[in-house]
This record gives structure tokens, C-alpha cells and sequence, in this order.
């Protein structure tokens, strides 16, 4: 379903401070754009479709192989001892083969395929909303940095006026020289923290195109996050169900049982039926008998029956691959544990962060207030001299930082609960409702296009890229653009 409006209040926890213009670029096109046109999911998306192939590479062993053969040989000098021969000779021949039983290989190898397409799929799913995650942070990166820039220039151009004033009071033997330097002093550092935070953006912008392909043009403020859990008892068993990394692994250790059964299955006995013809043309060259009949010049044979394979002994090369393939599923099963560890433990961690920027969140807007009230009466006490400019100096600074930490909270709170539900399993295209704004890629599609191909002529188009470039995107800079 698509990010739900919720209240007023909850909408207002994800805002930043900085005013955004109606008609911005919002997060449901940005993830839009991202999905459809990021190269990273893009090759995912082919690695996928690779791994769908091995299921009909696999099931090609459980079928009839038939071939045919021809040849055409010119006997350029004969054989002394022979009496009769050809000069030129043409043959053809065709066999057919049908694989009867293979001691398990291939049904398990087709097992073994099957559940890796779901392995993979579920790697899929991970790519995807670890992509969503980069462009949700991303996005969330260019709007703190905005509105850092923003209340960086307004601390300047505050600061110039103060330094301004304070010159002019000086001018008339209201202030000392000591005055005036200190507003000097943080003037100076106010424009460096400007430069830095410009810096800053535009090194955000630039990600944010890296990730979607298009430059973050006036972005809006985002909806707020659907479906975040109640406690973290029940995020963790949540992601347990539904972690897409986690669900890989535990596919892979299934594949990896299968695997262990194709290797055994080379001890077992392998039975075939087989047919095939012959045609051999000795094109008119085959001399006479000298008994007054021509030799025959064109023959042919047929046969058919039944080939069993019974192997004996094999240097002991069938239980080490068998022992090789245990070894590979113990290490598959111990991923299955490293997975559920990562998973409980990002859950765990998201969801401490998430609710640890909220109260940050919380503080933040108290101290700004009073930070804004403090700086009010410190400039009052300052016209009847009972407050020093420094005084006004440190207030001023004072609202800056507590400012800057209510931008960041927000930024970190939103970030950390999109992790979580990205830790959870809710943070695909489905989940977030792009289902409108574009066409969700199926992998069960593809997998059932070529599952049961069986010509060996049928192949795709070639591959063209999907992705788009940012070649052609202008270089960003720092700049805010006023409201």
C-alpha cells in the first residue's frame, strides 16, 4: 500500500526546519526513479535471471540427447595389403539416448536449482530494499544539509549585523576593541561552518544522483513511515519470518542438502537406452570381387538396446566430493545462524536508534525554545548593560547548535526507522506502495519463460543497459535556493 497520511503531529516529526515549495520532487518518485532506473538493482536483477537458468540446465540431463554425425574421406593412398577398397568414401550416423535412471543426480540436481532461484529471489528482495534504504538516507542527507546551510547563512548574515553594530558602538565609545574582536572572531568561524556545510550538501546531492538519476530538485518533506512495530519483541520476531537475507541463507542450506546427495549419487549405477543408424556410400569407388558380382557400395545398420553402468571403484573420488559437499552445507547452516545474528542485531540496534533520535527530537524542540528565549533576553539585558556582547556571542551560538541537533534528529530518526523496517522485511516496492508509479518487476515471470525451454536454438534479444547515466546531470554546488 502507498505511505499513509497520517495526523498533523506525526506529520510534523518528519518535517525539517527549512520551508519547501508544494510543487518539490517527493520520496515516492525518488524510490520510483531508483527502482527503475538504478544500476545496482538492475544487474541484481540479471543476476537473477542467470540463476533461473540452471533449473532448465539441469532438467537438460534428464532428457533425450540425439545427435547426428556425417563424414566424407578421400583414401589418398590405399592400404598395400588390401585387395579391395574404396577411393572415396561418405558415411552418416545418428544416436539417440535416453537417461533412465542416474542414481539421484539429476532429480536432486533440479531440487538443488530450485530452491537457489528462491535463494536468489529473496537475495532480490535484499538488494532492493537495501537500495531503498541508500536513496531513503540520501534523500533524507540533502534535506538536512539544506536546512543546516540554511541556518548557517542566517547565522552569518545575523552575525554581520551584530558585527556591524558593534562597530558602530564602538565608534562612539560604547564598546571596546575587545567587543569588536570577538564579533569578529565568530563571524569568521560562521562563514567556515557555512563553507563546510555547503560542502556538505553538495556532496549529498551528488549521492543522491549517483543513487537515482536525477538531481534532488527542491525535495519534499517525506510522508511518514508505515507499519513500524510497537516494541522490539516484536520487530525481531518479525524480521525473523521475513528478512530476506535470512530467508536466503536458509534456502541455500537446503540447496546445499541436495548437494550433498548429487555427490553421493556417483557411487550408484546409471542405466540408458540407446538407438542409433548408420549410413556408409562408397560412391561407385569399391572395386569388383573378381567373382563376376559388384561389391555393394552402400550399407546400413540399425541398433538399439540397453547400457547400465555399474561403477566399482573410483579412487575414492566420489566420497570426497561427498564429504566436500557436507562441508559446504555445515558452512551453509552456520550462515543460516550469522544471518539470524545480523538480523537481531540491526533490528535491535535500528530500533534503539529510532527511538533514541525521537527523544532526541523531543529535547531538541525544548531547547530551542528556550534557547530562542534566552538569546531575546540576553540582547534585552544587553541595552541596559547588564549582559556583554559576548554574552549575546555565546547565545547566539547557543541557538545554532540546538537548531542544527532538532535537523539532525529528525534526519536520524527517520533514517533509523526505515532501516528497521528495511531489517524487518517491509521496505520493498509493495510495501511502500510504487505499484502505482511503476511496474513492479516480477523474477517469477522470467522463471517461468524458461523453465521448460528445451530448443536449443531459442536465446534472448541482446542485452541493452537499463539503467540510466548522470553524465549529462550538472555538477551540484552547496547553494539553497531562498523561499
Amino acid at each position: 500500500m502507498r505511505l499513509p497520511v497520517l495526523s498533523r503531529a506525526a506529520l510534523a516529526g518528519t518535517m525539517i526546519l527549512a520551508a519547501m515549495p508544494a510543487s518539490a520532487k517527493t520520496l515516492q518518485e525518488a524510490l520510483a526513479q531508483a527502482y527503475e532506473a538504478n544500476p545496482t538493482l538492475q544487474a541484481a536483477r540479471a543476476q537473477q535471471r542467470a540463476t533461473d537458468e540452471n533449473v532448465p540446465i539441469q532438467r537438460a540431463a534428464s532428457l533425450p540427447n540425439l545427435s547426428a554425425s556425417a563424414q566424407h574421406t578421400e583414401f589418398v593412398k590405399q592400404n598395400s595389403n588390401s585387395f579391395i577398397a574404396p577411393d572415396r568414401t561418405f558415411s552418416a550416423g545418428i544416436d539417440l539416448t535416453v537417461p533412465i535412471y542416474s542414481g539421484g543426480s539429476v532429480r536432486n540436481g533440479i531440487l538443488a536449482a530450485e530452491t537457489r532461484v528462491g535463494a536468489g529471489r529473496a537475495d532480490l528482495r535484499g538488494s532492493e530494499s537495501a537500495i531503498f534504504n541508500q536513496v531513503v538516507a540520501a534523500y533524507m542527507d540533502v534535506i538536512q544539509n539544506e536546512a543546516i546551510v540554511g541556518l548557517s547563512a542566517n547565522n552569518v548574515q545575523v552575525l554581520s549585523v551584530n558585527l556591524q553594530a558593534t562597530s558602530d558602538r564602538f565608534e562612539i565609545g560604547d564598546l571596546t576593541r575587545t567587543d569588536v574582536a570577538q564579533s569578529e572572531s565568530r563571524l569568521a568561524l560562521a562563514r567556515g561552518d557555512l563553507r563546510t556545510a555547503q560542502a556538505n550538501l553538495l556532496s549529498a546531492r551528488e549521492r543522491f544522483i549517483q543513487l537515482v538519476g536525477s538531481a534532488p530538485d527542491a525535495l519534499a518533506p517525506p510522508p511518514p513511515l508505515p507499519g513500524l512495530p510497537i516494541d522490539v519483541d516484536s520487530a525481531v520476531s518479525f524480521a525473523l519470518d521475513h528478512n530476506p537475507d535470512l530467508l536466503a541463507a536458509k534456502e541455500r542450506a537446503i540447496a546445499a542438502g541436495y548437494d550433498v546427495r548429487i555427490a553421493g549419487a556417483g557411487r550408484l549405477p546409471t542405466v540408458q537406452l540407446f538407438s542409433g543408424g548408420s549410413y556408409n556410400n562408397n560412391l561407385g569407388t569399391l572395386g569388383s570381387l573378381g567373382t563376376g558380382f559388384d561389391a555393394v557400395q552402400v550399407t546400413t545398420a540399425a541398433q538399439a538396446g540397453v547400457r547400465a553402468t555399474i561403477p566399482i571403484f573410483q579412487g575414492g573420488s566420489v566420497a570426497a566430493r561427498q564429504r566436500q559437499a557436507q562441508a559446504q552445507e555445515s558452512v551453509a547452516l552456520e550462515n543460516i545462524v550469522v544471518s539470524e545474528r545480523n538480523t537481531i542485531a540491526q533490528v535491535r540496534s535500528s530500533y534503539a536508534s529510532w527511538q533514541a533520535a525521537n527523544a532526541i527530537i523531543a529535547s531538541s524542540q525544548a531547547a530551542v525554545s528556550a534557547a530562542e528565549l534566552s538569546l531575546e533576553g540576553l540582547r534585552a539585558e544587553n541595552t541596559v548593560g547588564n549582559r556583554t556582547i559576548l554574552d549575546i556571542l555565546d547565545g547566539q551560538q547557543e541557538l545554532l547548535r540546538t537548531q542544527v541537533q532538532l535537523v539532525t534528529a529528525r534526519r536520524n530518526s527517520y533514517v533509523a526507522g526505515f532501516t528497521l523496517l528495511a531489517a524487518m522485511g517491509k521496505a520493498e516496492a509493495r510495501d511502500l506502495g510504487l505499484e502505482g508509479d511503476v511496474a513492479l518487476y516480477d523474477p517469477e515471470a522470467n522463471y517461468n519463460r524458461v523453465r521448460n525451454i528445451i530448443w536449443d536454438w531459442s536465446r534472448d534479444p541482446a542485452p541493452t543497459t537499463q539503467s540510466t547515466r548522470t553524465v549529462d546531470i550538472p555538477a551540484q554546488d552547496g547553494e539553497v535556493q531562498g523561499p
